[in-house]
């Protein structure tokens, strides 16, 4: 099961962030966000601003990022609205870090299909590396978290980490991405195994053909190709 996660709002969080604004470039990009919706549905914007404002907080620390409560406050005023329906969202996706994490946030899926197909050895992998699950280790490089589904079931056992995701890991495969990671190099995204995204393992099993190239099936159907 998902962790929940301890929302700090301490003297020292709203010292640090409470002076929150946008940057020139992201306050130019809320504003052609909030102008998608119509007048009086401004609100609408709240989940774009809020990965909006995750990623200037990660970009200030060097983390994925996270959102302080200040920054949540700062959100409701541009909105107009109150704070509670801007933390409302927050709490309610996974998707938005309520508490500091490291520089690469690893969000481990436990659910059934990645669990039968070798979860375990991901978090093994994880553990004999020094992560700790709901914990940041000490260097600030990694926060480990398990997830509920992300939607690569035909690829399990994945990971996301950030913004991509590793799949079709193995105890090894997952040791070798977080040395990757650890040593600044980029990991190969996507499945860890000779397959094309989803496809079954050894190559596509129905209109092969069509990995390469726009082929045309029609004759072979019995159909008169246009």
């Amino acid at each position: 099961m998902a962790d929940a996660p301890h929302i700090p709002d301490e003297a020292e969080t709203r010292a640090r962030w409470g002076a929150f604004a946008w940057t020139a470039e992201n306050a130019a990009q809320a504003e052609k966000v909030i102008a998608r919706y119509p007048a009086g549905r401004q609100q609408s914007a709240v989940m774009p601003l809020l990965d909006l404002a995750q990623r200037q907080v990660g970009a200030e620390t060097q983390t994925q990022g996270w959102l302080p409560v200040p920054v949540m406050e700062y959100i409701a005023r541009q909105l107009d609205m109150p704070y509670m329906r801007v933390y409302e969202v927050a709490t309610f996706y996974t998707m938005y870090n309520l508490a500091p994490v490291g520089r690469y946030h690893v969000q481990v899926c436990g659910t059934t299909p990645c669990m039968l197909r070798g979860s375990d050895d991901v978090f093994s992998a994880c553990k004999n590396k020094g992560l700790v699950k709901g914990s940041t280790t000490p260097d600030g490089l990694f926060t480990l978290t398990e997830v509920e589904c992300l939607g690569a079931c035909a690829n399990a056992p994945m990971v996301q980490i950030n913004d991509d995701n590793f799949e079709d890991l193995t105890y090894d495969s997952m040791s070798a991405i977080l040395d990757d990671l650890a040593a600044g190099k980029q990991p190969k995204i996507g499945p860890q195994i000779d397959r094309q995204t989803s496809c079954p393992e050894g190559g596509p099993t129905s209109l092969p053909e069509m990995v390469d190239d726009n082929h045309d099936y029609r004759g072979q159907w019995g159909a008169t190709a246009a």
